[in-house]
């Protein structure tokens, strides 16, 4: 599996005593992104919709990591 790129939205123990979380993956929140846009265009894809939108996540993830 690709990297998940560490949780998009943490609640750390330190300022939420009780209800600290690591949260969702930024590969989970950007896949949930990218699957809004694909279900809401007209065109059907060739593979399913949430494979497409992990390739798109995947896609996300490499490009942050280029420094330019």
């Amino acid at each position: 599996m690709a990297d998940d790129g560490g949780p998009a939205f943490p609640r750390p123990a330190s300022d939420f005593p009780n209800y600290a979380q690591v949260g969702m993956s930024l590969r989970d929140w950007f896949a949930g992104q990218a699957l809004l846009g694909i279900l809401s265009a007209p065109v059907v894809p060739d593979e399913p919709r949430a494979v497409l939108a992990y390739r798109y996540a995947d896609a996300m993830l490499e490009a942050r990591k280029d420094p330019s």
